[in-house]
Formats: structure tokens, C-alpha cells, sequence
């Protein structure tokens, strides 16, 4: 294009040696911007200035115009190169934009229900949002049986607890340790947010568990150590676990260290509880550990969810955020933290409650939400979990527990104590008869023991990858 206006120009005017030189600028100029050229480039002279354009000509030798021509030819060239590209790119991402729009317009609607009206804010110094929400507003409400609903009074605290127990420092929340706090008549909750769900593998299994066969199944990558009970008739379990920042080295990998009450088999109609910390940066962006909970029963598979993101789990505390950072955090060879769970079924009304720390109650999970769980758990277990995504055709670097072997013992490996559970007469007994077990215990062990000062407990976890676990 550039090529054939400056030969027209040539074979009719010329302004002496400015006009040429104009026409050398003409060529240059970018592609996208040619209708908005100079009027010196196209200008037609009159006849009158014909002999002065051959003389003109003559000066300006045939180097010269072959330097015009090869400008020009680049010019051309590279403007013909560059939208080539520009509309290969755009051939290539004709479906994106509509794909991307399809998934935003996914994202906020599922952010609608998750995220309720606040009526206070509170900014955590780890970057989290606290929503202060009334308590009759929580995601839990939005469950058909629950509709109109205000949450349970508190139920009877199992016979043999004891506060004597938690001889060790607890961890807190960092959120609250500015002295923030939610108002009377709210709960404090985690705002999920809109790179929250986009990490996610599947905005619609957002906040849920890749789904399982069996617990000791490591078809999906889950490995596990733990101390497990079962034979009998559980009505809730206890323990204080020992808290910890583990490596995980990948965004869809996660260390957890919980207790699970369990009833129904490992297929199609488990139903579990679930409450403990866990570092999972898929789900909360960061390495922190923080304290969470679950629920499912059907195994993972369509029911359940972590936290708040679903409805289901009723919060009826207003100083403890579920999936909030905990700290402080044990040391390696220095000071020890950890964390006391309960979680017990109100012989009343069936509904399972979850307590924190030093008589705090949670919530509760009400019992409708379970099919075997309506009655009793079948199985108790207590430990860690990690999944393997094995990168490079390797075992994982992601740790459990302290990221040392159980062998270590305290202020290096983690552990949990004085382990106990719920019988039918709503009492606290230690969990004798406790068994171990470790998917892989080159990558991650387990050993027991019982003393006076921690009755029943043990530790595990380990580094994960090693000479011993390739």
C-alpha cells in the first residue's frame, strides 16, 4: 500500500527535495495509523512544477529511490506480519472470552450465597475479611429444614471434662488478635473471594473434598497416619493436636491434622465429622494453618462441604472464625501450641456440637444432615492426611504433622494427646484399644504410648519424599 501511493506520487508531482524527503517520512509511519497521514504524502502538484520534479529526480539517484522503495517494502512487511499475527491470536481465542465470561457469571452468583450481608468488617493482618454476619443470616439458614430457624441452646457438656486437661498454651486466631471482635447476635466469617474460587479445580465443587472408595485408598493421592477406634458405639471423641506450618508444594496438595467420627462404610454412604487444622493453599491462598471444618454423608460425593461454604454446619460463636489462620504455631525444638477439639452428640436433640480451645462452642452440625450419623459413629479416628500428587513421577515433598518422622518425639515431631471419646451415657473415657496405622510409613509413621500427664496419645507425620519414600 505504502509502495504503490509513493510511485503514484512519482510519476505526477514533486516538491523539490522537501516533498521526497516527506514521502520517506509517509512510509514510516505505522500501518494501524495510514489514514491519518500527512496531506504532504498525497498532494498533487500542478504542472507547472514538472521540469523542477525531473531536475529533482536526477539529484536524488537511483540509490536513493531504491532506499525509498526497500522502507517502504519493510514498512509493508512487518504491518502484514504483524496483523497476521495479531489475527492468528485472536483466531485462537475466539472461544475464550465467552468461556471466561460463563465462568465470572458462575463465580458471583456462588459468591452470593456464600457471602451473606456484614454488619461489621474486620481485616486480618494475614489479608483475610472478616464478615460480622447476624447469626440468623449464616449459610446454614439456607438449608429447607433450617429456614426460619435460630440456632440450639446449648447442650450438656459430656460428664469427665475437664479444663485440667489442657495443660499446654492454645493457639488463637490471628483476626482477633488486634482485639477486633463481632458484635453480640453476629458470627465471625471468612469472606471468600472471587481468587478463592478461581484456584479452585471446579468453581462448582468449590470447598468440597475430592470424592473417595475407601479411607486408606491411595488411588486419589491421600495418605494418612493415624490412631483409630472402632467396634463399638461412639457418641463423640476429644483430643488436643499439636499445631504445626508443614511444607505443601503444590497449590492442589494439603496437609490437615484432624479427628474424623465416622459411621456407614467407605463407599457410597459414609457419613463423617470432621474438625482440625489444615494448610490447603487452594482453598485459602496462603500456607497458614487454619482451623477448619467438614461434613459429608455420601462420601464425598454430593453432600458436605468445608467451613461455611455450604449449608449445614449452624455457628453459634462470635470470636472463633471457621478457616481462620491459627497462631501461634510450634517450633521446631521450641515452644509447643496446639489446639483442643471436642465434638459430642446432645443426647437431647441428636445434633452434633463442636467445642474450641477451653470450653468454647462452635456450633453444631444438626443431625438431619446424616443418614448413619443420626445415630452413633461407628469408627473414631485421629491424625494426619496429606495428598500426593506425585510431581515428576515422584512422591511428594509435602509434609505432615512437624515434617518429622514420629520417632523424634516432643518439640520435634507432632502429636496428639489425651485422646479420648463419648460412650452412650454422654461420658468422656479415655480411647483404649487405640490402633495405628500408616498408608506409607517410609513417607509418614506413627507411634503411640500413654503416660499419667497425656493419658492416651501419639505422634506422627514425617517429610514426605526421602531416600526411603522415592
Amino acid at each position: 500500500m505504502c509502495l504503490m501511493g509513493l510511485l503514484g506520487d512519482v510519476s505526477v508531482t514533486s516538491r523539490r527535495r522537501t516533498t521526497i524527503q516527506n514521502r520517506i517520512k509517509c512510509c514510516l509511519f505505522d500501518h494501524s495509523r495510514r489514514k491519518q497521514q500527512d496531506s504532504r504524502c498525497f498532494h498533487h502538484s500542478s504542472s507547472s512544477h514538472q521540469a523542477s520534479f525531473k531536475s529533482d529526480t536526477m539529484f536524488f539517484s537511483s540509490n536513493v529511490l531504491r532506499l525509498i522503495l526497500l522502507l517502504c517494502l519493510v514498512s509493508s512487511s512487518f504491518s502484514l506480519s504483524t496483523a497476521t499475527s495479531s489475527n492468528s491470536t485472536s483466531a485462537e481465542q475466539t472461544l475464550r472470552p465467552q468461556e471466561e465470561l460463563q465462568k465470572l457469571k458462575l463465580i458471583r452468583e456462588e459468591l452470593l450465597k456464600i457471602n451473606k450481608p456484614a454488619v461489621k468488617t474486620i481485616q486480618s493482618s494475614d489479608g483475610d475479611t472478616i464478615d460480622c454476619v447476624s447469626t440468623h443470616q449464616q449459610p446454614a439458614f439456607d438449608h429447607p429444614l433450617l429456614q426460619g430457624q435460630r440456632p440450639m441452646d446449648p447442650p450438656e457438656i459430656p460428664k469427665g471434662y475437664s479444663k485440667e486437661d489442657e495443660s499446654y498454651e492454645d493457639s488463637s486466631q490471628l483476626w482477633s488478635l488486634s482485639g477486633e471482635s463481632c458484635p453480640e447476635g453476629t458470627i465471625p466469617i471468612r469472606r471468600t473471594t472471587e481468587q478463592d474460587m478461581l484456584r479452585a479445580s471446579s468453581v462448582r465443587r468449590f470447598g468440597r473434598k475430592i470424592r473417595r472408595v475407601r479411607r486408606d485408598s491411595t488411588s486419589n493421592g491421600h495418605e494418612h497416619a493415624v490412631g483409630y477406634v472402632s467396634g463399638r458405639q461412639y457418641y463423640g471423641a476429644k483430643a488436643s493436636i499439636n499445631v504445626w506450618s508443614p511444607r505443601v508444594t503444590s497449590q492442589y496438595e494439603f496437609s490437615l491434622s484432624q479427628i474424623w467420627v465416622i459411621a456407614g462404610s467407605f463407599t457410597h454412604d459414609l457419613n463423617t465429622i470432621e474438625a482440625g487444622w489444615q494448610i490447603s493453599p487452594e482453598l485459602y491462598g496462603d500456607t497458614y494453618p487454619r482451623f477448619f471444618t467438614y461434613w459429608t454423608s455420601d462420601a464425598y460425593r454430593t453432600t458436605g462441604c468445608y467451613n461455611l461454604l455450604c449449608s449445614g454446619f449452624v455457628q453459634t460463636n462470635r470470636r472463633i472464625a471457621i478457616g481462620a489462620a491459627i497462631s501461634p504455631r510450634s517450633s521446631y525444638r521450641g515452644r509447643q501450641f496446639d489446639i483442643s477439639l471436642l465434638i459430642w452428640k446432645d443426647p437431647k436433640h441428636g445434633h452434633w456440637w463442636l467445642q474450641f480451645g477451653s470450653g468454647a462452642l462452635v456450633g453444631y452440625w444438626p443431625a438431619f444432615l446424616f443418614t448413619h450419623l443420626k445415630q452413633h459413629g461407628s469408627m473414631v479416628q485421629f491424625g494426619g492426611e496429606i495428598v500426593n500428587n506425585r510431581p515428576g513421577g515422584s512422591h511428594t515433598s509435602t509434609q505432615m504433622g512437624s515434617g518429622h518422622f514420629a520417632g523424634e518425639g516432643f518439640g520435634k515431631a507432632s502429636y496428639f494427646r489425651n485422646l479420648q471419646i463419648v460412650d452412650w451415657d454422654n461420658t468422656l473415657i479415655p480411647a483404649s484399644n487405640l490402633k495405628m496405622l500408616a498408608d506409607h510409613p517410609n513417607c509418614y509413621d506413627i507411634r503411640g504410648g500413654t503416660n499419667r500427664v497425656w493419658g492416651n496419645y501419639f505422634y506422627y507425620g514425617g517429610p514426605g519424599k526421602n531416600p526411603r519414600c522415592p
